[in-house]
């Protein structure tokens, strides 16, 4: 049988990005009662529970009756909601009709994509980058361009890079900002430098603010949304997945022009037509209250990356940096001699401890692990350990 050349396009840009934590729950399902636990830190999913009011909202609206179609935009008081949130966040009107529901940024990223891209389309992105990135820029026929981020200057912008990579058919430039999985936190000054090359360059600027919520220390959050004459030309795409510790929701949104928003929502309806209205009362009601909640689930991320940092500083070869954001730390191995593939492929077999390959993230990832956060104190200390064991031995 013949099928669209989009199958054979994304051909190892899916699952296989994963492979080392699909090897870990292999081996955590056949593992003996008894035996050394797995610590996985592999998947960036939150392990602290949501605020309980986001959940009985959701099963208020849903016992309310709340289960009919919903309009392809979002239901009226989610866009109003979104309005207040992004008006607040920029100091400036944001109307209801520049926001669009979708089932999560994952969803939110490829609308993004296919609504902007044509074949041959060139998309920069600053690697190491988030793993499902090259799939969603290569499915609607675009090329990932990416540009290389120095581990050594804590894997921010190098905006003389950024400005070498455009070519004539580039088409975009995709920022994550904090950053998964490097935790940089992008300020204010390289995002306008960046935004002067989108406006130079006639260029989209897509802005994954999903960690938006999570900046840890003196770092603070910037996005370029947030300069009005950048607005024309970028694209956000957000959810309230890690902020509140509800990924299996599928609340996302992209925040845009309202131009945009026009011109992307046949395309969302004829892909979806609507999302669930009591998700979306849910949703309203977290991005319309402040929640104790997320506060400690932040600090929570901080105090571990801290004892992850402590436990792993005698290990010989490894060195790691405190995130300016986010649920992640980076740790280099380089000075092991390992890659980061080979690093975290013994460290499964010999420690039983499951993270990520920096090579999932790029090439810009080599010779890292990327750590999730989302074990407590007591299981990262044990995890920094065992890493330190493996580093010592090798």
């Amino acid at each position: 049988m013949k099928y669209a050349s989009i199958a054979t396009r994304l051909a190892g840009l899916g699952s296989e990005k994963w492979a080392v934590h699909i090897e870990g729950k292999r081996r955590a399902a056949q593992m003996k009662p008894g035996g050394e636990k797995l610590i996985f830190l592999s998947i960036g999913e939150p392990d602290l529970p949501p605020p309980a009011a986001i959940l009985d909202e959701a099963n208020r609206s849903m016992r309310a009756g709340r289960l009919r179609y919903s309009p392809g935009r979002g239901e009226p008081n989610l866009l109003d909601s979104l309005s207040r949130f992004y008006t607040n966040q920029t100091g400036r009107s944001i109307s209801p009709d520049q926001f669009l529901f979708l089932p999560g940024t994952q969803t939110a990223l490829s609308m993004a994509f296919t609504t902007i891209i044509e074949p041959g389309d060139e998309v920069l992105l600053l690697d190491p980058y988030y793993a499902t990135y090259e799939a969603v820029i290569t499915a609607p026929g675009g090329v990932p361009v990416p540009v290389p981020l120095d581990p050594d200057r804590g894997f921010h912008p190098d905006i003389a890079a950024i400005e070498k990579a455009v070519t004539s058919r580039t088409k975009a430039i995709l920022l994550n900002s904090p950053s998964n999985p490097t935790g940089a936190v992008f300020t204010r000054a390289e995002n306008l430098a960046i935004g002067e090359i989108a406006r130079r360059h006639d260029l989209w600027i897509i802005s994954d603010e999903v960690y938006a919520t999570q900046v840890h220390g003196n770092h603070v959050f910037h996005s370029p949304f947030f300069e009005k004459d950048l607005e024309e030309r970028t694209i956000v795409v957000s959810s309230i997945s890690k902020s509140h510790a509800v990924p299996g929701f599928r609340c996302g949104w992209i925040a845009a022009s309202a131009d945009y928003i026009a011109h992307v929502l046949p395309v969302t309806e004829t892909l979806l037509f609507g999302s669930q209205p009591f998700l979306e009362d849910a949703t309203a009601l977290a991005l319309d209250t402040h929640f104790r909640e997320a506060d400690d689930m932040k600090n929570a991320y901080l105090a571990r990356a801290r004892v992850l940092m402590d436990g792993v500083r005698g290990a010989k070869g490894v060195t790691s940096r405190l995130p300016e954001g986010g649920m992640f730390v980076m740790l280099d191995v380089r000075g092991t001699g390992l890659s980061g593939e080979d690093f975290a492929r013994r460290l499964l077999a010999e420690e039983n401890v499951v993270t990520m390959p920096g090579e999932s993230f790029g090439a810009g990832g080599a010779g890292h692990l990327r750590v999730a956060l989302t074990v407590d104190e007591t299981l990262m200390a044990e995890a920094a350990r065992r890493i330190t064991a493996l580093a010592n031995r090798i």
